[in-house]
């Protein structure tokens, strides 16, 4: 399997703890990566909803908690779940569709906020049982996924990461009023070269941090320019807890469950392939109990986000990129980043405070991560011998093409059912099952 490059040396293996105040730090570093897409989910079902801000801010509350538990139990592991890789977790976009489509179809029928809510938590609860039964299964798939297909979905994930980081180094969501200001660029920028600066030429912990520092460089530059504002974190309360059923007792509904657990399936799969590019990165080879149990781990994260009035959970290929980074691939630098995630999510003042990072910020950062991410991929490409195997280059040219159809055009698949939704507007997923359905074709079983 792949090794780390000579210049993204291991700094902390897989099952070392770092020392406390690297701990601490590291752990921040990742939450700071994932904070704005862990939260965007919430958001975006609580304003279509028409929830009030107390409500809203609670729904992105409950997330963080739910979201700190899932990356403990993905880490650190539990008899039968966990990975126990350096991952975290977060709600997953591709609940998004579904879960607006009940939204709509509860306003028409004239249903309560909390109504509405408690069918999305049953569905959700549902699906993550579906995803506890069905990990066994998923997890047998490891034959499925040689170098050529692994460094496709490796490949696919970065490039479709990039458009994260795009956007972000744009200034957020493409309908922003400031979208593309020179200001953000020049933001962006700075922030970027900030962390090549560090990364070419600072030592020793400080460079395993320069992502972190990067981020800290870049909000030191907004508040100087008055980009960014700290009123919500001055209104916000120092303590609120999260409790379950919050919004009532989940209500169970065929169609919706449903639609879910074919959303879970589309998140299981997304994450096999991530755990396996993980996997390559840190040189830990993955069998098929371990995928299983991570898997597993991301079923029970559902379970969780639908008893604490949240959503499906996925493992976040952001995070991925620090890893490739950094070089520190301590599974305990993860497990801190979920406990700072339940620190986060029972003082909001605290929340609050990440929350105003500017989008161009995190873009500088997301530039180098997810790139790391797509490097990866290619040099686990470098493994199928493209050169001489023909077959191979056609397996990655017609994955990836696929892969990036959502990526590339958002309109592409407008007049497909909705309820295909999940699989068509997932580059990742259309890329993972033509590279596992072309090299079946052309290698069958073989290790290519």
């Amino acid at each position: 399997m792949l090794q780390m490059s000579p210049k993204s040396e291991v700094v902390h293996p897989v099952d070392q703890v770092p020392p406390p105040r690297q701990l601490a730090v590291l752990g921040l570093q990742h939450v700071l990566v994932m904070y704005a897409g862990a939260v965007a989910v919430p958001l975006i079902v609580g304003h279509a909803l028409g929830l009030a801000a107390g409500d809203i801010a609670f729904l992105v509350s409950a997330d963080l908690f739910a979201c700190g538990l899932a990356s403990l139990v993905q880490s650190l592991g539990l008899p039968g779940f966990g990975v126990r890789l350096p991952v975290m977790m977060g709600v997953t976009f591709a609940s998004v569709a579904p879960m607006l489509a009940l939204i709509a179809a509860g306003k028409a029928a004239g249903a309560p906020q909390a109504q509405t809510l408690q069918v999305i938590y049953g569905s959700v609860i549902a699906a993550g049982v579906f995803g506890v039964a069905a990990a066994p299964l998923i997890g047998r798939m490891a034959r499925l996924f040689p170098p050529v297909v692994t460094g496709t979905v490796i490949l696919t994930i970065g490039i479709s990461l990039m458009r994260i980081g795009i956007d972000w180094a744009a200034g957020g969501q493409a309908s922003a009023p400031d979208y593309g200001a020179p200001a953000n660029l020049g933001i962006a920028a700075f922030v970027l070269v900030a962390i090549l600066g560090l990364m070419r030429f600072a030592q020793g912990f400080l460079r395993n941090i320069a992502v972190l520092v990067g981020l800290a460089l870049g909000v030191g530059l907004c508040l100087g320019l008055g980009r960014m504002s700290l009123d919500a974190v001055a209104q916000a309360p120092w303590l609120r807890l999260v409790g379950p059923f919050h919004f009532g007792l989940p209500r169970l509904e065929l169609v919706p469950a449903a639609t879910m657990c074919l959303v879970m399936l589309v998140v299981m799969i997304e994450s096999f392939g991530m755990f396996m590019a993980l996997g390559a990165m840190v040189g830990r080879p993955l069998d098929t109990r371990t995928l299983a149990n991570g898997l597993r781990a991301d079923g029970l994260g559902a379970i969780l986000g639908g008893v604490f009035n949240t959503f499906p959970y996925t493992s976040f290929s952001q995070n991925v990129g620090l890893v490739g980074v950094t070089g520190v691939t301590s599974r305990y630098v993860c497990a801190a980043g979920g406990a700072i995630m339940l620190a986060l999510s029972v003082s909001p003042k605290l929340g609050a405070l990440v929350a105003a990072v500017p989008p161009a910020v995190l873009g500088g950062a997301g530039l180098v991560m997810f790139g790391m991410v797509l490097a990866t991929g290619v040099r686990v490409l470098s493994e199928a011998d493209l050169a001489a195997d023909r077959h191979n280059a056609l397996i990655v040219a017609v994955s990836v093409g696929l892969g990036m159809i959502p990526v590339v055009s958002d309109k592409f698949f407008q007049a497909m059912p909705a309820a295909l939704g999940p699989l068509l507007h997932s580059g990742i997923l259309l890329a993972t099952l033509a590279a596992v359905a072309l090299n079946l074709a052309f290698n069958g079983l073989k290790a290519r």
